[in-house]
């Protein structure tokens, strides 16, 4: 047991030491957070009543450019919803006495599968280019097989890209 005193008592004075310095410590950190405190309470200006004067035209201000930007996305998502969001093309050989699949079929639809599908038939004295509107998927004039493929790769990558 006298070990242990003895070692207390000449431990007491570093104990002692490290409990000021700490206190210091805590001391100074408590002063710097009071000074961040008032200087945040009363802003540049000195006034609190300026301070939150300045903080509520702010807050309003950012709500109404919320409100502004709200707006604005809601029309940019419009347009987007009839801009071409999918795209399918076939080729195909029309004429079997001709090699190569030089001939095909394009659609391009938007969301809601309205758009265009064009068609090109290429023969060796002629190239001939049809366009035709769709509405919805499909069209008010007939459609080959070929176009009807080609607009329903288009439905298709338009729905990939609707998320």
């Amino acid at each position: 047991m006298p070990l242990a005193i003895y070692y207390i008592q000449t431990a007491t004075p570093y104990i002692a030491l490290g409990a000021l310095l700490l206190s210091l410590i805590a001391v100074g950190y408590a002063i710097t957070l009071s000074v961040r405190l008032k200087r945040l309470a009363l802003g540049s200006t000195g006034s609190f009543e300026e301070s939150l004067a300045i903080l509520t035209r702010e807050s309003k201000e950012a709500r109404e450019f919320r409100a502004e930007l709200e707006r604005y996305l809601k029309l940019a998502e419009a347009r987007l919803r009839t801009s071409v969001r999918g795209v399918g093309v076939v080729r195909f050989n029309p004429f079997t006495a001709q090699g190569g699949n030089q001939s095909f079929a394009a659609a391009f639809l938007d969301e809601q599968g309205s758009g265009v599908v064009l068609s090109t038939l290429y023969a060796r004295d002629r190239v001939g280019v049809y366009a035709k509107p769709v509405d919805n998927g499909s069209s008010s004039f007939e459609l080959t097989e070929e176009e009807k493929e080609a607009i329903s790769k288009a439905k298709a990558a338009a729905q990939n890209k609707k998320t």
